[in-house]
């Protein structure tokens, strides 16, 4: 079995072996994940983050020795807070996005295996100190207005699951990636008064399977990715859209998740 890192600022991930396949996710900078199969240039792989499965390009594949992964797999982790913001590494410059994955961080340098970097943006860790939901409505706000996109993880293109799971890995908690996967996590909440900012709300379609997530603000409000990252009002039926006039989410469950 092969290992690898995502060595770019984002690869797509595929539900099969071709450039015109749905995208099912994303990786982020600094994202490991496990190579199982090829065909062809496409490698099926499988993410350490959150344990999907899909197809990538050969191209944007950086091996990682069997040392290197199992060394980074126990070096300290943080997590870029920034929308985007540069890093480094010896004359080359690109831009890294919320939610990338920083290893061996000190504030300003990380590496990867041999290769040093340099990030001088704002980064989260398990010394942080996230003690208060307020900290998942910043990090949730910040990507606000983002625009929606069908596996995307990013402030240029982000879904409904990726806004949750992003925003609770920059406050350091891993969540799944798919919503039907994230209702299984958390403690179950039996009504909307009970609600705390930080929560997550689940939403069913017609054939009673989850489809849509977002995270409870305060004031009966949440934020969620639907045509683009946006606050809506909750109530026990469901998402009330205004502008629409009507809802268009109806409630399944509610979680607590921290």
């Amino acid at each position: 079995m092969q290992h690898g890192i995502a060595f770019q600022s984002l690869i797509p991930i595929r539900a099969k072996p071709d450039h015109a396949s749905e995208q099912t996710t994303q990786l982020l900078f600094g994202e490991m994940y496990h190579v199982f199969e090829q065909k062809e240039n496409w490698l099926r792989i499988k993410t350490v983050f959150d344990n999907y499965e899909g197809w990538m390009h050969e191209k944007q594949h950086y091996h990682l020795s069997t040392v290197d992964a199992e060394k980074l797999l126990k070096s300290p982790k943080s997590v870029a807070a920034e929308l985007v913001q540069t890093v480094t590494n010896n004359d080359k410059s690109f831009p890294i996005l919320m939610g990338s994955t920083l290893y061996d961080f000190d504030g300003m340098n990380f590496k990867i295996g041999k290769e040093k970097f340099v990030y001088s943006g704002q980064a989260t860790n398990e010394k942080t100190g996230l003690l208060n939901t307020e900290h998942i409505r910043k990090f949730a706000l910040k990507l606000l207005h983002a625009p929606y996109q069908w596996g995307g993880r990013s402030p240029f293109g982000i879904d409904c699951s990726g806004l949750t799971q992003v925003v609770y890995k920059v406050y350091g908690i891993d969540l799944p990636r798919d919503a039907y996967q994230q209702a299984e996590a958390g403690k179950i909440l039996n009504f909307i008064n009970e609600a705390r900012e930080g929560d997550l709300a689940f939403f069913d379609n017609d054939e009673d399977r989850i489809t849509h997530t977002g995270i409870v603000l305060s004031n009966d409000q949440i934020i969620h990715a639907s045509g683009e990252v946006r606050i809506d009002t909750i109530d026990h039926y469901g998402i009330y859209n205004k502008s629409l006039k009507k809802y268009t989410h109806k409630l399944r469950l509610l979680k607590r998740i921290i």
